[in-house]
């Protein structure tokens, strides 16, 4: 690896901020585009730094991706049982695709989750189209728990995030 995998610094945030959020939006993952109120959480590192941990890949100096790592019981969790850690807003900037970013910052995540006592399980959400995700979880392990997916817009039918569980 030619980047390193560390917990994100204050001074990071809104870099990634940046890349989560233009992600999500070049990805085309927000329903909304821009008017999409989802994408000033996922601009707001702050508020999840100051909940989870925030990790980051960086390279030079210069932050390639990040992601959420809710540890079991986290405020963040969407969800997490008792007894479980969830990942949440993985993101790679899209110059910095293909080189092993987003497994290794699911990687870190595990590892986490394997130091955190009674946590037995790693949860996570995905939306439908992100099948490249979908590869990555599932080459790591992750299964399929479709009796565990969610609508996070009720008042939207057709909003439905998939879900994956690894167990540790």
């Amino acid at each position: 690896m030619d980047f390193v995998i560390r917990q994100a610094a204050a001074d990071e945030y809104d870099t990634l901020g940046e890349i989560t959020a233009r992600a999500y939006l070049q990805d085309g993952l927000l329903d909304f585009g821009e008017s999409d109120a989802y994408l000033g959480e996922l601009r707001d590192v702050a508020k999840r730094a100051a909940a989870a941990e925030v990790l980051v890949a960086v390279a030079d100096g210069r932050v390639l991706g990040g992601v959420t790592f809710v540890p079991s019981g986290g405020p963040l969790a969407d969800i997490a049982r008792p007894g479980e850690a969830e990942i949440r807003m993985l993101a790679v900037g899209h110059d910095a695709r293909g080189r092993g970013v987003g497994e290794a910052l699911v990687r870190s995540c595990v590892d986490r989750a394997r130091a955190v006592e009674g946590c037995a399980r790693v949860v996570l959400s995905t939306q439908r189209t992100m099948r490249t995700a979908h590869r990555l979880y599932e080459r790591l392990g992750f299964t399929r728990t479709p009796e565990r997916d969610w609508n996070p817009l009720p008042e939207l039918d057709d909003i439905t995030l998939l879900t994956y569980r690894l167990t540790l």
